[in-house]
């Protein structure tokens, strides 16, 4: 598990395909477009009873605070039209989210100024670290719908994350601890070998040396 940043150098390429003007101009290098949903992460999935369910804040904020399923359905929802790009080269195109844009959901909170960076905290035992300026964009949710369903159990029900500029390990699945920092600290993939940014267009996806060559695990894993 610890050395997927150098399996995946090593894959072999996946052709493009025939795209359009439009797809190729939207298509970050080394990617290939898939209409189907892969579903990739570590450990099992896990199980969930919402009556005892809750989302924890913490870290350099004012006060600690855990909001329940309810709380959180109870906030404004926002839909979120989007690409999103896994590091194991897949992208998908046009797909919309549902749940709450996290800059609204900053509102709730008295996050200290110095809080720079956030790191999220999910089951099981995974996190991701992104600062807090990637995540006041107006794609950005806290999301619990996806394409006009809730979220299935193994993309991420009943809560996850959903930054779409960034590579999409650093949409946490299972959502459970959103931690606010002063500084930046290296997540799980983060410390394993991926790159801490992970900007698609930039294929920043390993800590190591770069190469941009596209490889195929992902069109052997299960699929939506």
């Amino acid at each position: 598990m610890h050395l997927k940043a150098e399996r995946l150098k090593k894959m072999k390429p996946v052709p493009v395909g025939n795209l359009t003007d439009e797809q190729r101009a939207k298509l970050p290098p080394g990617q290939a477009l898939t209409d189907k949903f892969p579903i990739l992460h570590e450990g099992e999935v896990p199980r969930y009873d919402l009556e005892a369910w809750t989302l924890e804040v913490f870290g350099e904020v004012e006060e600690e605070r855990k909001f329940t399923y309810g709380e959180l359905m109870a906030l404004p929802t926002a839909a979120v039209g989007c690409d999103i790009h896994c590091v194991t080269r897949w992208s998908k195109f046009d797909t919309v989210w549902e749940g709450i844009l996290f800059s609204d959901f900053l509102k709730l909170l008295q996050v200290k100024p110095e809080a720079k960076y956030v790191m999220f905290h999910a089951d099981p035992d995974y996190e991701t670290n992104v600062p807090i300026g990637d995540l006041l964009r107006d794609d950005v949710l806290l999301a619990y719908r996806f394409n006009g369903e809730p979220l299935t159990e193994k993309h991420g029900w009943p809560l996850r994350t959903v930054v779409p500029h960034r590579y999409f390990w650093k949409s946490a699945k299972w959502l459970r601890k959103i931690e606010f920092m002063k500084e930046d600290r290296p997540g799980f993939w983060e410390r394993n070998g991926f790159h801490n940014e992970a900007d698609p267009f930039k294929e920043e996806r390993f800590s190591g040396e770069a190469l941009p060559i596209p490889e195929d695990e992902w069109t052997r894993k299960e699929y939506d």
